[in-house]
């Protein structure tokens, strides 16, 4: 069989350069648009979401983009192919484009988590500014604010499906609550040390009643070793709850 070299591959390489330049500013465009949002987002909470819920995904997206790209440009330099280097190279560059995504895959589901739970926390508990007066406002503590949310939602903190923050102008009253989920991260794990320690299932072992304490248990199980634990937490009928009952009666 006729060996391939004998073609020109200008047209290939130049449309492989062009389509390598064209995914590299994709993937730089798709981060600085993440970067851009969450620039303009002044509302601390709105930005904590917003790097909660995009923020990995938005990375790995862009990762993927970029990754495309170097596989392309890896191929634009051609001049001489035969039948059994095209399956050589078309091998060589899904293999190791397979094996960067891979890595880059775990650095983002083992290794980020890290930076982003420190980044998320600080914005979590910077201080709120009341729009009423344009100061900072006081976070309450659990006992404090129970008197500020319904019974569903102390239901809700009670067996720590949700977290709710409230925060408070002293000078004005007003008062401000922010949701947040029970479970929104990982621990880090004491067998292995990544963050991948997460609460897999919970139950109930002992329902609170009256002035009467109850127990749930956590079941914990780590998303890159396996490993498991359990740990019993003490569950609470809220304040507000005990003065209802204890005004009905």
């Amino acid at each position: 069989m006729e060996d391939i070299a004998t073609q020109n591959y200008d047209a290939w390489n130049a449309m492989a350069r062009n389509v390598a330049f064209v995914a590299w500013a994709i993937s730089i465009l798709i981060v600085l648009y993440h970067v851009f949002r969450l620039a303009t987002m002044g509302d601390a909470k709105a930005k904590y979401d917003f790097i909660n819920r995009t923020e990995i995904r938005t990375l790995w997206i862009a990762a993927i983009v970029l990754i495309v790209g170097c596989c392309f440009f890896a191929n634009s330099t051609i001049d001489k192919l035969s039948t059994l280097w095209i399956f050589v190279r078309g091998f060589t560059t899904f293999a190791m484009g397979m094996i960067v995504a891979l890595i880059v895959q775990n650095m983002l589901k083992f290794y980020y988590p890290f930076f982003i739970e420190k980044r998320l926390k600080a914005l979590r508990y910077k201080p709120r500014v009341s729009p009423k007066t344009g100061k900072p406002m006081k976070l309450l503590g659990e006992s404090e604010e129970d008197a500020y949310l319904d019974e569903g939602m102390q239901a809700e903190e009670q067996v720590f499906s949700i977290d709710y923050d409230v925060w408070k102008d002293e000078e004005t009253g007003y008062v401000k609550i922010e949701r947040y989920s029970g479970h929104l991260h990982a621990l880090q794990c004491p067998e292995c040390n990544y963050q991948t320690f997460k609460v897999v299932r919970e139950e109930i072992l002992k329902a609170p009643m009256g002035l009467e304490e109850g127990q749930l248990l956590k079941h914990f199980q780590c998303g890159y070793c396996g490993y498991k634990a359990k740990k019993t937490v003490v569950l609470r009928v809220s304040q507000k709850f005990e003065e209802s009952s204890a005004a009905t009666a």
